[in-house]
């Protein structure tokens, strides 16, 4: 199971041998315990539930619930898949290792948070011209019709909160894996802030 739950750490870049500059992101990619296999019989579908961030207490519920894998971690995520390993069980650690340099994975996180932003930020509307009568009314997105069906339509472009979107980047090549400082290092631009978690998972 090539999955992992981990935290943006920030980015960087690397020189390939020929020469290339190449954008990475940095990863922390801590060991994650496996808290819960789905199944077919039990559950309705297969799939893999991992935990990270391990801390010393938690709710009842969420303890209890946690209790078969012996640990308490914060962060609990579900990567569905087609087929279950057979060795793995729960209790067991998934190290940054099941990676390798050149796997292609899916990078999953929530993107930065913009606040309320307008149109123009938001959609990339143009603003209207500076000249006189403008009344200094040059970024605001003007009218949005008041004829049939006289009412706004779901979907129009306007001013609103943006980003803090749940974002999935796919086809990132891992550039390397560092055991000893527990980094991983995809290539390109992974979504989320600093310190976000970011899941990833290798494409099957």
């Amino acid at each position: 199971m090539k999955a992992l739950i981990t935290r943006k750490v920030g980015m960087t870049s690397t020189i390939n041998d020929d020469g290339v500059v190449q954008a990475v992101t940095l990863l922390s990619a801590r060991p994650c315990v496996v808290t819960q296999i789905k199944t077919d019989e039990t559950d309705g579908y297969t799939a893999i539930q991992i935990g990270a961030d391990i801390v010393k207490t938690l709710s009842k519920s969420q303890t209890g619930h946690l209790k078969p894998s012996k640990t308490l971690p914060k962060i609990v995520r579900e990567f569905a898949t087609q087929k279950l390993e057979e060795e793995l069980k729960v209790g067991d650690f998934i190290n940054a290792d099941v990676f390798v340099p050149g796997d292609v994975v899916t990078a999953t996180g929530i993107s930065k948070g913009k606040g309320f932003a307008g149109t123009i930020k938001r959609h990339n509307f143009h603003r209207q011209r500076k000249t006189h009568g403008g009344k200094g009314n040059t970024r605001k997105p003007g009218s949005i019709g008041s004829m049939y069906p006289q009412h706004i339509l779901k979907g129009r472009k306007m001013a609103g909160r943006m980003g803090a979107d749940r974002v999935t980047v796919r086809n990132l090549k891992v550039a390397f894996v560092d055991m000893d400082l527990g980094v991983i290092g995809l290539t390109g631009a992974v979504p989320g802030p600093r310190k976000g978690v970011v899941l990833i998972r290798g494409i099957d």
